[in-house]
This record gives C-alpha cells, sequence and structure tokens, in this order.
C-alpha cells in the first residue's frame, strides 16, 4: 500500500510538471502570427504518417536511419509494457496482463526485449559518432556546451533505462523460478522471456534471494524514475522532437519549394500601381488592415509555424550539412538559425510571464541572435528545407529577417543596392533605361 501511495504521487507530481512545462510551450508558440495550415488535410495525413511515423525523409542516409529506426520502434513498443507498469505501480499488483495474454504476453515482452537491447546497441553507436569519430556535423561551433551536453545526456539516459529493464525482468524471472516473485500462479516456472531468461541463467542466477528481490526492484523503480526524468527534461531538450514531429509535419507547408510568401497589404499596392485604369484614391474591395511590421525583426513577428518549428529542430545538422553557403566557408548554418529562435523564443515568454505580456526587453532576434551575416549568406537554394527529417523551415525564418532589413531599416549589402537601385529606376536589374534595351540588335 505505501509502495502503491507513493508511485501515485511521483506519477501525479510528474505528469503535472510536464503538463506545466507544455502549457508554456505552447503559450510561447502562439506569439507567433497566425497563418493559416488547416487546407488538404488528406494531404497532411499522409505528410504525418510518411514523415513523421514512417521516418521516410531519414532513410536518405540508411546507416544512421537504421540506428534511429532502433531506438525509435523500442520507443514506441515499449509504451504498451509502460501501460502495465503504470498500472502494476497504483495498484500492487504484479505483471497483471499475463494471467489473461498468456503465451501473447510473452511474445511481447521478448519482443520488446529484443527491440530495447537493439535500441541499447545504437545508444552506444550514437555515443562513438558524436565523442569518439567526431563527425563534422555534430561537433560545430553551434553543439559546443549545452547542446552537446543534452545529446549525450538523453543517450547515458538510454542505457540505464534499458539496464534497469534488465535488470528487473532478469532478476524477477529467476525469483519466479524459486517461487519468489511478486507474481503469482502465472503457469510453469519460468516466464520466458527471451532476453531476460538467458541474463537470468547466465548473470542472476548466482545471487541470493535477497540480492534478487532487491535488484528486481532497483530495476522496477529505476525503470519508472528515468521514464518520469526523461519526461520532464523534453522541454528542455532538443529531444522535444519526439512529440512535436508529428504535428511539425502535418503543418507542413504543402506549396512547391521556392515559392516565396507575399504581404497582402505590399501585393495590394503594387497591383494599384501597375493597373492603368486604378483610382489611387479609391478605396480597395476588400481592405487591407496595416502590417504591423514588415518582416521579423524578432520572435513575435515570425508564424506560430516557424516557432513550432523552432522547438521541433532535432539539431541533428542534416541541414548545415547540405547548406552551400556553410560548405563555402560562410556563417551561416540554418541548425544555427533554429536553435537561435527558440533560445530567444524562450527568453521572450519567460520575460512576458514574468513581467506582463507587453513587455519589451529591448533585445531582438535579428542582431542580438542572428547576424545580418548569417541570413545574407543564405542563396535560399531550399536544401535544407528538403533535407530536415521532420520538415523544418529555417528558409522562412531567413527570409522574414530578411524582409525586415530590407523594409524597414533599408539595409542591405552593398552588391545588392546597385541591382534594387536599377530594378527602381529602370524595371530590371541592369544598368540601361528601357529604351536602350533593344540598342543590341543595332550593334550586328
Amino acid at each position: 500500500m505505501i509502495s502503491s501511495i507513493v508511485f501515485i504521487l511521483i506519477a501525479t507530481g510528474a505528469l503535472g510538471f510536464f503538463g506545466w512545462q507544455v502549457s508554456k510551450i505552447r503559450s510561447n508558440i502562439f506569439l507567433g502570427r497566425e497563418i493559416d495550415r488547416t487546407d488538404q488535410a488528406g494531404k497532411r495525413w499522409k505528410t504525418m504518417i510518411l514523415v513523421a511515423f514512417g521516418q521516410k525523409k531519414m532513410f536518405t542516409r540508411p546507416i544512421p536511419a537504421l540506428l534511429h529506426l532502433c531506438i525509435y520502434s523500442a520507443f514506441i513498443i515499449t509504451q504498451i509494457e509502460l501501460i502495465e507498469i503504470f498500472i502494476d505501480g497504483a495498484t500492487g499488483s504484479h505483471r497483471i496482463f499475463r494471467p489473461s495474454l498468456g503465451g501473447f504476453y510473452t511474445f511481447m515482452i521478448s519482443f520488446i526485449e529484443v527491440l530495447s537491447f537493439l535500441a541499447l546497441i545504437a545508444t552506444v553507436i550514437f555515443l562513438l559518432r558524436r565523442n569518439v569519430l567526431k563527425l563534422k556535423r555534430l561537433n560545430m561551433d553551434e553543439m559546443k556546451g549545452w547542446p552537446k551536453f543534452d545529446a549525450n545526456l538523453i543517450l547515458f539516459m538510454e542505457i540505464v533505462l534499458v539496464t534497469c529493464i534488465f535488470t528487473m525482468n532478469g532478476a524477477d524471472e529467476v525469483l519466479y523460478q524459486r517461487g519468489l516473485s511478486h507474481a503469482e500462479n502465472l503457469g510453469d516456472g519460468s516466464f520466458n522471456f527471451l532476453l531476460s531468461t538467458f541474463f537470468a541463467e547466465n548473470i542472476f542466477s548466482g545471487f541470493s534471494t535477497e540480492s534478487l528481490i532487491a535488484l528486481e526492484r532497483i530495476g522496477w523503480w529505476g525503470h519508472i524514475a528515468m521514464v518520469f526524468g526523461f519526461l520532464n527534461y523534453l522541454p528542455f531538450s532538443k529531444h522535444l522532437h519526439i512529440v512535436l514531429a508529428f504535428p511539425n509535419t502535418y503543418y507542413s507547408n504543402l506549396e512547391a519549394k521556392g515559392r516565396f510568401t507575399n504581404m497582402e497589404s505590399v501585393t495590394a499596392e503594387v497591383k494599384l500601381m501597375m493597373d492603368p485604369n486604378a483610382d489611387p484614391y479609391a478605396a480597395p474591395a476588400e481592405p487591407v488592415g496595416e502590417p504591423q511590421r514588415f518582416g521579423a525583426k524578432d520572435v513575435a513577428d515570425l508564424s506560430w509555424k516557424s516557432l513550432l518549428d523552432a522547438y521541433t529542430c532535432t539539431e541533428c545538422g542534416r541541414c548545415t550539412s547540405v547548406c552551400p553557403a556553410n560548405q563555402t566557408g560562410k556563417l551561416l548554418s540554418p541548425r544555427k538559425i533554429m536553435m537561435d529562435t527558440r533560445d530567444r523564443l524562450e527568453e521572450v515568454g519567460d520575460a512576458k510571464r514574468k513581467n506582463g505580456k507587453d513587455f519589451e526587453d529591448g533585445k531582438s532576434l535579428i542582431n542580438d541572435y542572428i547576424t545580418p551575416e548569417e541570413i545574407w549568406a543564405c542563396t535560399s537554394c531550399n536544401a535544407c528545407v528538403q533535407e530536415c527529417p521532420v520538415n523544418i523551415d529555417p528558409l522562412s525564418i531567413i527570409m522574414e529577417l530578411r524582409r525586415y532589413q530590407v523594409m524597414e531599416e533599408s539595409k542591405v549589402p552593398t552588391e545588392l543596392a546597385g541591382m534594387l537601385t536599377n530594378i527602381d529606376n529602370n524595371g530590371a536589374p541592369w544598368q540601361f533605361s528601357q529604351n536602350d534595351r533593344a540598342n543590341w540588335k543595332d550593334e550586328q
């Protein structure tokens, strides 16, 4: 009874804290501007199933994809066992599903053990890739400090979690064979789980009964402690993508890559200027509200989808590894754009909750977090968008920051200033008036 009460209190506290953190993240995301992503529901569901659930884009790089699939599959399937552990913890029972499921229960736990073992192998390989082989995209400047610690910490937590599972099952197997397990009347004298039976015979069989009871409890409580710890660490970690990858892919931009958004108010003005029959003093047929700002200076000027992108970023670096600007030594890293956006959003959200929704700290995303040099290095090729395994769009943030620089502050690189002047004066990027464009034919 005491054990059940303790479990219920811990579970309630852990779930409550997680819910509170999720509400903060949700409020941060909706600081962004409105954008409609509710069209083409069928296509959106298909995108989510293929990209988020099916891991489709991961397999452009087969080796890390297979390793990630082991961890991902184990995470999904072990939720079945977690249901039983929650029931056992709250009621004081032990392996409550085994009597009713029989052989199928043995098969499922064995299947979960195999997936967990494969996940353990994949976790060790990922640690080696990051810390021994030191893959370039996993050790760039933006990954130093907290990002590297965060990535390694989760991998170590995964190792501890799997170790606790096998300790719990292996010790319990020996106890059941001796007739001393918490589980009673479950058939013959063995659980017959595929891997824990092996560990029981080769590791745990020599332990005393008292040691086995202690090990089984340590494994059980260690497992559930890691689950609750991981759950409440997610909101502070890049691994929040485990949850957010699904809504993020559902709300993907379904337009063709390379098609840029236009501000409605600006489009209306341009159409007015290009229509020789238009009355410039007439009221528009559909009034267009004045925008608060052209482009984005800070995170609140971005769309809520861009802010969701920032929280969903896995920091895998695939975007940066294919960025032509980054490959030629320029400062731009699409991954850093997403990380900076998330960091700034966290700062703004915390400040507004503490000081009121109208509070301004005098800082901004552009200049304080992301430099003009970074955004102007972008070639707008969409390679980062294509490569992202969860359909994040760094380019949309870059273009909004550029739009602000040009339309609000009249700041453009020198190389572009001449071109824009020519477009304004000549209607084309070249230094020729419209009347002189056909002069080339007279030179024949």
